[in-house]
């Protein structure tokens, strides 16, 4: 499947199969495509926590109002944004820009100051934009993956940040933008057309507003 039909046939499926599974490696190669997502400076500020395991599953339901597709997905990822990407990450980038050639040794601490000087300290408004919209780029990228793979998937806004932190571990300094279902769709569900999206002109224009 190329990546245009990909874009075209994702959909967020509301009710998955739950007598499918999809294996623990399949979900790895998912996560390695969509870890070529692009971020800012390439820090790539995110984490997963993947939930696919029926006991804990039934745990992560509660923390998401309950909502069945949660039981019923074979898996379901908590998207986790973390802030202290830049601290955590940038030494592993620079390495690799050294030895991929992209910069010179001796230009290593100037470009190590830039990311910190554009998104402040770890507690800053700007250092959580930065992790929740790399993030987010890093969750798409997750879901037209798994569409090029032949699974389905459903972006969930509904659930308890709170909640899932507690169950699952999470440190409070973290933020969870999004959990993704992944699984296939249920037999015998037909899916209504796409629904109403604005046209391009409605929201796009060229030079200024």
């Amino acid at each position: 499947m190329n990546v245009l039909q990909a874009i075209r046939e994702r959909r967020a499926i509301n009710v998955f199969d739950p007598e499918r599974t999809i294996p623990a490696d399949d979900i790895k190669k998912i996560i390695e495509v969509a870890n070529l997502a692009p971020s800012s400076f390439n820090l790539q500020p995110w984490e997963v926590v993947v939930v696919d395991e029926p006991e804990r599953k039934k745990v992560l339901r509660k923390c998401a109002f309950n909502q069945p597709k949660v039981e019923e997905a074979s898996a379901v990822l908590i998207m986790i944004a973390n802030p202290n990407g830049v601290e955590e990450n940038i030494d592993d980038h620079l390495k690799s820009w050294v030895e991929l050639g992209y910069i010179k040794p001796e230009e290593v601490q100037k470009m190590r100051e830039a990311p910190f000087g554009m998104y402040g300290e770890k507690d800053s408004q700007a250092r959580k934009f930065f992790a929740v919209k790399n993030t987010a780029f890093f969750a798409m990228n997750f879901m037209i993956a798994a569409r090029g793979f032949g699974f389905e998937t459903h972006p969930m806004d509904g659930f308890k940040e709170a909640d899932v932190k507690k169950e699952f571990g999470i440190p409070d300094d973290r933020i969870i933008p999004l959990l993704v279902a992944v699984g296939f769709m249920k037999p015998g569900l037909e899916l209504l057309p796409r629904a109403f999206r604005r046209k391009i002109d409605a929201f796009t224009k060229f030079n200024n507003y």
